[in-house]
């Protein structure tokens, strides 16, 4: 077997496991927050974060939260799906329209279905909607995380990797605090947002590989057939 199809097996099975344990860390979460049980937590975490409040930090985080929100993902997104069919990269494109509009419906799916209140929130006025699971955590993970997918696949060098998946781990971490320290989440609705994320794009990536990898192989199939037709 090829080293390159090796490697993508196991980055493709690590994937589905990340994807598994998330589902699970999610399932366990949903199940406590509904029982009460998260509430001694929140409420430790929000007191601890809110003890950190200044003007200044009040000001980043609300930065932070904005790159989190719908309006910015969206359009963002938008961006990325006309720059793939500009460059005749279909099947990215379609991969992020799938990804986002599938966040949206699971964001909406989710908050009726666990129908969670929100707190009462320390900065700005509280949202109209429920709280569990945090779509800021859900959309930024899922989108962010796409996107370093496609900006890492097309550089090189392991160090510039490396700096974009930091990069995103740690705007993405900051996006799911700013709602914890603005008040507009408890941690745990942050905490389920990232898992559900988690599944999500597990799926997405096992859906895409599968994709890339049948196209692949008729890409392959037809040269050999082309090069059998030859004299």
């Amino acid at each position: 077997m090829e080293p390159k199809k090796v490697k993508s097996g196991v980055v493709l099975l690590g994937a589905l496991l990340i994807a598994a344990i998330a589902l699970f860390v999610f399932g366990w979460l949903a199940e406590e927050m509904l029982e009460g049980d998260t509430q001694q937590f929140d409420a430790f975490v929000r007191t601890a974060v809110h003890q950190l409040a200044t003007p200044g930090l009040t000001g980043l985080m609300q930065v932070f939260s904005f790159f989190g929100s719908v309006a910015v993902v969206t359009v963002m997104c938008l961006v990325m799906i006309c720059a793939s069919l500009y460059y005749r990269q279909a099947l990215t494109a379609t991969t992020l329209a799938i990804t986002m509009l599938g966040v949206a419906a699971l964001d909406v799916a989710l908050k009726l279905a666990f129908h969670r209140p929100r707190p009462v929130a320390f900065f700005g006025s509280t949202p109209s909607t429920y709280s569990f699971p945090s779509g800021h955590a859900l959309g930024s993970f899922c989108f962010y995380g796409m996107l370093a997918a496609i900006l890492a696949a097309r550089v090189r060098g392991r160090g510039t990797k490396f700096c974009i998946w930091m990069a995103v781990v740690f705007l993405v971490g900051m996006i799911g605090l700013s709602r914890i320290y603005l008040g507009v989440h408890y941690p745990s609705d942050v905490i389920a947002g990232y898992c559900a994320g988690a599944v999500w794009v597990g799926a997405i990536g096992f859906l895409d590989r599968t994709l890339r990898t049948g196209e692949r192989e008729r890409l392959d199939g037809r040269q050999e057939h082309l090069s059998g037709r030859d004299p």
